[in-house]
């Protein structure tokens, strides 16, 4: 078992390799509606944001878990952002809430219900979002239960 998990962690460091090269040539001052980046706490990956219109975005993640068991993990939510909330002198901060879904593959593999928390800062002149999220989580498989996630990032916008 133990293979396995430093397997699925092998590939993602070529894939944040990857994924910073990709960031890095593309992003600039004017930012777009998707961006992609790093997540670290629980779990830890890739994490990309894709904003449908106004406040309205979907969240994506793919991740190891480092909890109980060492998982790969999936999640994608929708978030309401409330840009209103907090006022700063320069950048934004919103507060967002949401709901999605989550998977747990591996030893003690789970499917659940998500409930994102969070805020995050948007820099005002570069393409740049630092974010911070607790994410309480009910488990529906294998068996019903209360579980969370929380964690830092930072994701970079590509133009438009």
């Amino acid at each position: 078992m133990r293979f396995k998990s430093t397997m699925y962690k092998l590939l993602f460091i070529p894939a944040f390799i990857f994924a910073f090269g990709a960031i890095n040539a593309n992003a600039q001052t004017n930012a777009g509606d998707f961006g992609i980046g790093v997540i670290i706490g629980e779990p830890t990956g890739i994490s990309a944001k894709y904003y449908a219109g106004g406040n309205h975005a979907f969240d994506f993640g793919l991740a190891w878990s480092m909890g109980r068991n060492d998982n790969f993990h999936f999640h994608a939510d929708y978030l309401i952002h409330r840009f209103d909330l907090i006022n700063v002198e320069s950048g934004r901060l919103p507060f967002y809430y949401g709901i999605g879904g989550r998977l747990r593959t591996g030893p003690g593999s789970q499917a659940g219900i998500r409930f994102p928390l969070g805020l995050s800062y948007y820099f005002p002149r570069d393409p740049i979002e630092i974010f911070f999220e607790v994410v309480p989580i009910l488990d529906l498989t294998p068996g019903t239960d209360i579980s969370g996630n929380s964690g830092v990032g930072v994701r970079f916008y590509f133009t438009k």
